[in-house]
């Protein structure tokens, strides 16, 4: 078994901690900022631990009148 699928799960699976321990699984709101937000998160994987903090903000097209 190679190395580098393990260590991409583990990688992978810290951010999803980090994500955790920062309650951004506890609201039922979702939107692109919350989702983009979750997703570097968990891309950051264990630099969460070493002071990044990554936040997403999208401002969605508003509809013309």
């Amino acid at each position: 078994m190679r190395i580098g699928p393990v260590l991409l799960l583990v990688w992978l699976i810290i951010g999803a901690i980090a994500g955790s321990q920062r309650h951004y699984y506890d609201s039922s709101t979702a939107n692109c900022a919350k989702a983009g937000t979750i997703t570097v998160t968990v891309l950051a994987g264990p630099l969460n631990y070493v002071g990044v903090n990554p936040k997403i903000s999208c401002k969605t097209p508003q509809p013309s009148s």
